[in-house]
């Protein structure tokens, strides 16, 4: 397999390494297993690796030092991290330190597989994504205006919202994601040297997203490009004006986020918008 990825996954439980060696047995795979950081290093400094996943709990050197670590070995080598007890700290830390993707254990062998397959395909990050404010209840990011960038910051985000059920953290990260890739899209005109800053604050009962774009703004009532400017009986009819614009295909973020979100807000220009998601808390044992 002279040709194949070369793929390094670095923890320190065997049973891990057995779960991705079959959730990614593929013939374009070469899988090296090193259980601890240092070890991990050592094979780094060499042999290049195109993608590595690593635990953060570690002995000897844990996977956030680690990502911080190959990065300054190896600059622009990818960094999947991994985690069966995530924190704002660490999600924060491997956004700072430029890592690719993030996910929590217990994990889908499938979703596993399409995450590398999509790391692979991915460039290496270059500074995309810049943290201006990590308080965990207010963390604050500056994301170039690239739309590949939205799928890579949602699972971050999600991991995030582990109050909130998984269907509800599936519902928040899709009506996030169609949120900001407008954003990037329209507002930024997916334009590199632009950016767009997400805000994603925590309060006692809530979880808010805010997303300010560089763009000019619209108005909810001038959006042919946009289903939710469609007439009860034309559902598609913003899909010609799109194939005019020369748009992707789409336009249903707007109509879709309404019925994900608990609340949305667009401030008075249009190019500021808060997704808010209510959190449910049971009641006080006692209380009537």
């Amino acid at each position: 397999m002279p040709n194949a990825n070369r793929l390094l996954i670095v923890d320190d439980d065997p049973d891990i390494h057995h779960l991705l060696a079959a959730a990614l047995k593929h013939e374009d795979y070469r899988i090296e297993d090193r259980y601890d950081g240092l070890a991990a290093l050592s094979f780094l400094e060499t042999q290049p690796c195109d993608l590595v996943i690593t635990d953060v709990r570690m002995p000897g050197l844990n996977g956030l030092e680690l990502l911080r670590r190959i990065h300054e070995l190896r600059p622009g080598t990818k960094v999947l991290v991994m985690t069966a007890e995530s924190t704002p700290a660490a999600v924060i830390s491997s956004l700072r330190d430029q890592a690719l993707g993030y996910f929590s254990k217990p994990f889908s062998l499938d979703a596993v597989a399409e995450m590398v397959a999509r790391a692979l395909r991915t460039p290496a990050p270059q500074g995309d994504i810049e943290v201006l404010s990590a308080a965990p209840h207010w963390i604050a990011l500056q994301l170039r205006c690239q739309l590949e960038i939205a799928d890579r910051l949602v699972p971050f985000l999600r991991e995030l919202a582990t109050d909130l059920s998984v269907p509800e953290r599936e519902d928040v990260g899709t009506a996030f994601r169609e949120l900001l890739m407008n954003a990037i899209e329209h507002g930024g005109g997916s334009d590199p040297n632009k950016s767009v800053r997400v805000d994603y604050v925590r309060t006692a009962q809530s979880i808010i997203y805010k997303i300010l774009d560089p763009g000019k703004g619209f108005s909810l009532q001038h959006l042919p490009h946009a289903a939710v400017s469609n007439q009860p009986d034309a559902p598609y009819q913003h899909c010609a004006v799109r194939d005019r614009l020369g748009l992707r295909p789409g336009g249903f973020g707007i109509l879709l986020t309404r019925h994900l979100a608990d609340e949305l807000i667009y401030n008075e220009k249009g190019n500021k918008v808060l997704l808010i998601k209510h959190i449910l808390r049971p009641a006080a044992e006692g209380s009537h």
